[in-house]
């Protein structure tokens, strides 16, 4: 029998969907990527079936974004509707989250249908339509279908309950805690509909490092309303649980994992959290690392810790994400090796809602890295990737750095068990997990951009397009973001895109060519301090990952030193174990090399490592040149701010550049080759640079 229903027309009902409260004739950076809004006449007829606050969500936002479409008028509808699901379409393999865009008659006429089997299906199908239209396609047509390959795409803020952000460069806190549950600030919501727009489902409200107090009644009050803002744009809230919480807030005398008493006030705690917010995600758990209690204090294994979270939640359909970052005085030898060392024996014994989420590299969200060992080493055991989004290592706010392609070099790398990739063991397609995530350590904060930079943006952006689709190419997502961000013309989007993919390497060149890592100044990790030596913990000291001395440069990770290369399959370990088939970009990662060793080029590993350097400088040059010639077609806030940034980036690539040269040389003794610049100022005044107050520096 055919379905007697009414197609619910646009301007017949509310938008409640909040609009983002940039003024219109300014371009500050509020509005990200979202930056289309349809014109007030010639606008397309959008009709929406069923009634949800999710479903309205949708129905507005192709409304506000929706240019005139050729009189192909947009439903927006559920695949459980009659009317859709009389035209049998192939949605069943979609999810609860994939989306399908496709014309269709329904009702009698020709639309242009946007479905899912859910409704944050169909708002997911919403903005990938915004999405075609913004970077240049037709809505006539369009033919539009997607599912997540990730099921938890989360952002982890490390967000501290006074405001301020752990390695975050952005401003202070975008929650008000003091004001929350009373007032919802208005920005909540723009902030969700921006994750909701790249398909990020989850947000873990405070940092790692957490404060007992977050899970305190008036924290757990603060967080539901939260929730109650998100969760119509399909974002679950979790919290990050201080192991110690049953001792500090509890009244307990131990947090022993097998303590019956201490599972019983964590199931209680559960319990509370739940019946505030029935569709809390769980729990994201940091222990036994820098400082923070775990289970280790106990003689208990990670397992024992991460399962007895996992039966507190279980029974509300949460989860834990268990943090293999495990970064303590337990392995003198190497630090790159702890996190394999202790989680490895652990595979199979973790509860089936645990996550173990794994970093994307061995020691701490480096500008390169190679992939961590443990990714193919836990085939029983669902790993999540942890990303950071925020540039803690990379220039922080002020450096122009597309993390793009540093996020797919590692979802790309092929772990050495057949033709496994990084990304299949995260998306479970190797061991068929049906648990997946993907975290990214957030960049966002209450600047009014968002994240401190219009480029830094890009990085939000690109991330939430991955946890998507670990396919994608990082290419692709720029020219995306950028047609979104600056507007389809090619003279823009071409230079822009060119500027984004050389980005990250030229940060890689100034900072710590051929693999060489964590160079940085501790505590604050901004600027070079390749000379720190005499900080109370090894692992502390940037010396103690470059090991540079008269006869040589590197980290000897092969079998005559820490063997960390052992950790890897043995396809891998292979290749790492012999410099002449490790790749370059990671040479000194994994061994230890005279000055005079012959690289590919031909040249010295000195003389190349003096190239790199000269050409990371020379890439942000050029950068902003190439910007410059943009002045008058980005608008004039947004263009002022980007160039400011990249003298900023200039200077900066020139003075990492100078004190690393004039640190080695003093090392190595050997002269600049020839053509090269000499450092500025002398190894003493680099040395006596300070930075007490720079931001994003917990100590």
């Amino acid at each position: 029998m055919k379905a007697m229903r009414t197609l619910v027309c646009a301007s017949a009902i509310a938008v409640t969907a909040a609009l983002l409260t940039a003024p219109a004739a300014a371009e500050d950076g509020y509005r990200l990527w979202l930056q289309t809004q349809a014109p007030a006449e010639g606008q397309t007829a959008i009709s929406r079936l069923g009634d949800t606050p999710t479903l309205r969500l949708a129905e507005a936002e192709l409304r506000r974004d929706l240019p005139a479409a050729a009189n192909l008028p947009v439903v927006v509808a559920p695949a459980s509707d009659p009317l859709v699901s009389a035209l049998r379409l192939p949605v069943a393999d979609l999810g609860s989250e994939g989306y399908l865009v496709r014309p269709a008659s329904l009702g009698g006429r020709q639309v242009l249908l946007v479905t899912g089997n859910t409704d944050r299906g169909v708002l997911y199908g919403a903005f990938a339509l915004i999405r075609h239209v913004a970077s240049g396609g037709q809505v006539a047509n369009a033919t539009l279908r997607s599912a997540p390959k990730v099921k938890l795409r989360v952002l982890n803020h490390w967000d501290n309950l006074d405001g301020t952000v752990e390695r975050g460069y952005s401003g202070e806190s975008l929650w008000d805690w003091w004001k929350l549950p009373d007032y919802r600030d208005p920005r909540y919501t723009d902030y969700a509909r921006a994750n909701a727009s790249i398909g990020i489902n989850g947000t873990v409200l405070n940092n790692v490092n957490a404060k007992a107090d977050s899970l305190t009644a008036p924290y757990i009050a603060k967080a539901a309303a939260l929730a109650d803002v998100f969760r119509p744009w399909g974002i679950r809230v979790y919290l990050s649980a201080r192991f110690s919480a049953p001792i500090e807030i509890g009244g307990l005398k131990t947090a022993d994992p097998r303590d019956p008493a201490v599972a019983a006030w964590w199931k209680a705690k559960a319990d509370e959290i739940y019946r505030a917010i029935p569709d809390f995600g769980g729990f994201l758990v940091k222990a036994n690392s820098e400082g923070q209690p775990g289970p280790r204090d106990y003689g208990a294994s990670h397992a024992d810790g991460a399962n007895m979270l996992a039966a507190a939640v279980k029974p509300h359909g949460g989860i834990v994400m268990w943090r293999a970052f495990v970064y303590a005085d337990t392995d003198p030898e190497d630090r790159a090796k702890q996190a394999y060392t202790e989680f490895k024996p652990l595979d199979g014994k973790f509860a089936d809602n645990v996550m173990v989420q794994v970093k994307n590299g061995a020691i701490d969200f480096q500008p390169r890295e190679p992939f961590h060992p443990l990714f193919g080493a836990m085939p029983k055991t669902p790993l999540m990737m942890e990303f950071q989004i925020t540039k803690e290592y990379l220039g922080q706010a002020t450096h122009l750095a597309y993390l793009g392609p540093l996020f797919t070099e590692v979802l790309e790398a092929k772990t050495g068990r057949g033709k496994e990739t990084v990304a299949s063991v995260v998306d479970g397609e190797s061991e068929r997990h049906q648990l997946t995530g993907m975290a990214g350590v957030a960049n966002i904060g209450d600047d009014r951009d968002w994240t401190g930079g219009t480029f830094n943006q890009a990085n939000w952006y690109a991330f939430g397009r991955l946890a998507w689709d670990p396919s994608l190419d990082a290419a692709a997502i720029a020219r995306e973001w950028a047609q979104q961000t600056f507007g389809t013309d090619p003279r823009v989007v071409a230079p822009v895109v060119d500027m984004m993919m050389r980005s990250r390497e030229a940060v890689v060149d100034y900072t710590g060519p051929l693999g060489l890592a964590h160079v940085m100044a501790t505590g604050h990790h901004y600027g070079p301090g390749p000379w720190v030596s005499e900080l109370q913990r090894p692992e502390w000291n940037p010396v103690y990952y470059h090991r540079a001395d008269r006869q040589g440069i590197g980290f000897d990770r092969t079998r005559t030193g820490s063997n960390a290369v052992a950790q890897y399959a043995p396809a891998v370990a292979k290749l790492y174990a012999n410099p002449r088939t490790t790749p370059e970009s990671e040479l000194l990662w994994f061994h230890h090399l005279p000055w005079d060793y012959r690289l590919k080029s031909g040249e010295t590993l000195w003389e190349g490592m003096v190239r790199r350097y000269d050409r990371g400088v020379a890439t942000v040059a050029a950068m902003r040149r190439e910007w410059d010639g943009l002045r008058t077609l980005v608008d004039a806030e947004r263009w002022e701010k980007t160039a400011a940034f990249l003298a900023i980036q200039e200077r900066e690539a020139r003075w990492w550049r100078d004190a690393s040269l004039a640190y080695w040389q003093s090392v190595n003794g050997l002269p600049l080759p020839a053509g090269a610049a000499a450092p500025e100022h002398d190894l003493a005044w680099y040395k006596a640079q300070s930075f007490p107050h720079a931001p994003g520096n917990p100590h």
